[in-house]
């Protein structure tokens, strides 16, 4: 098979992070094709390889496959490992990583990711406290469940590659997940996979406005560790 994954910035693209760090984390080989915003609306540039004018999209020959959950489906159709094994880690696994592609919208929009930075954040809103709690109730859950160190069990599935981007953004803005979600992040920074994608996302030099601006929004930047 050969797969051409292609992805935006490492610093800011989170849905960008979930397939490639699956494939990564999985051994799936892939040719690495990073497409940059180049501005806030990048639909038109985006196009011409997605139709939905998004990152990421997967090219498997004459066939493009959208969506980072629509990769994950699509990979899971044709490798072992995306999915637990175990009938039950699956189910918890499959409800978790859907909850994740279409919730926690105040976390999404009020700590968006940037890898590089460290934000003092504003005060918290209550939506963002709640998606907080859940991530910590969620996480909690699947590690005493099915004994860790992943949030499946004992092998890295689709569910740590979903909440990856997340492992960023607890470190970020120092997000508070108690002390046992954070065993769980910091092994996920720990990740072979993880630290590759971080250290190309420290040598990144491209900074586009929009971005930049949601980052001022969330809080004060602390620390800025990207190359200049």
């Amino acid at each position: 098979m050969a797969y051409t994954l292609i992805t935006a910035n490492r610093n800011y693209s989170s849905w960008s992070l979930r397939p490639w760090l699956l494939m990564k984390g999985l051994g799936i080989a892939f040719a690495d094709r990073i497409e940059p915003f180049a501005s806030a609306t990048n639909y038109a540039a985006f196009r011409s390889f997605s139709p939905t004018g998004q990152v990421p999209a997967l090219i498997d020959g004459d066939r493009t496959v959208w969506d980072s959950l629509g990769i994950l489906l699509y990979l899971a159709d044709r490798h072992a490992g995306v999915w637990p094994a175990d009938v039950e880690a699956r189910a918890f696994a499959q409800c978790a990583v859907t909850e994740m592609h279409s919730g926690f919208s105040a976390l999404r929009n009020d700590c968006t990711m940037n890898v590089g930075v460290r934000v003092e954040p504003h005060l918290h809103s209550p939506a963002l406290n709640r998606d907080i709690a859940r991530l910590r109730e969620l996480w909690e859950q699947g590690l005493s469940r099915f004994g860790g160190p992943y949030l499946a069990g004992a092998d890295f599935s689709a569910l740590d590659a979903f909440y990856a981007p997340v492992a960023f953004r607890v470190r970020t803005y120092g997000l508070d997940v108690g002390p046992i979600a954070r065993v769980w992040v910091e092994h996920m920074l720990a990740h072979p996979a993880m630290r590759q994608w971080e250290q190309e996302a420290l040598a990144e030099t491209w900074r586009e406005d929009s971005h930049e601006a949601e980052i001022g929004a969330a809080g004060r930047i602390v620390e800025d560790y990207r190359a200049r």
